[in-house]
């Protein structure tokens, strides 16, 4: 993707921008997409942010809800991404997807098919290393990596109270769930 295709598709998102407080805006086959946020959709984000970066070496860092232009159809945002440091450091609207590699949603009730069908897709197409997905209405993380045109050929679901690891490009991940928030309905 070039310079002036990532430039063309934040535009269309960075309309945007600040109009709609606490919401997420993506677009999402073609149809602009917005997510209301909840407490524990941000502290989910946090604890697990913080739980990623006391073991990513220094070379690499995180982004969150900053835009990753995919095609004409879709840029999403992802609620943490791990890519390197460097581009981070360059705090940019938008980077390209290539960059990834750990991708991390959480789901709310609006996203629950984009999260688990659309992006699964995408990601996977796209060649993402590693998914997961933190579901605090299911009280689960599912977990996918082996990317490929069809989908992840990997997938495991584990439940929150267990240790969710994935062995990634640039090391063994370990998030402890027991501590995530679960959505009160569920419990």
């Amino acid at each position: 993707m070039t310079v002036v295709e990532i430039d063309r598709l934040h535009s269309q998102l960075s309309r945007y921008e600040g109009m709609f407080p606490g919401y997420r805006t993506e677009i999402v086959e073609g149809n602009i997409v917005m997510s209301p946020l909840k407490p524990h959709h941000a502290e989910m984000i946090r604890r697990v942010w913080n739980a990623l970066e006391a073991q990513v070496a220094d070379e690499w860092g995180f982004i969150s809800d900053v835009a990753i232009p995919f095609d004409g159809a879709n840029e999403f945002c992802p609620d943490l991404a791990v890519i390197p440091e460097a581009e981070v450091a360059k705090n940019l609207s938008a980077y390209p997807p290539d960059l990834i590699e750990l991708v991390i949603e959480v789901v709310s009730p609006s996203s629950v098919r984009n999260d688990y069908q659309i992006k699964e897709q995408a990601y996977a197409r796209r060649g993402l290393p590693h998914y997961l997905i933190f579901d605090p209405y299911k009280a689960h993380c599912v977990t996918l990596w082996n990317p490929g045109p069809d989908g992840y050929l990997g997938r495991d679901t584990i439940p929150y109270g267990k240790t969710v690891a994935v062995d990634t490009g640039i090391g063994r991940l370990a998030i402890d769930t027991g501590k995530l928030p679960v959505d009160p309905a569920h419990t």
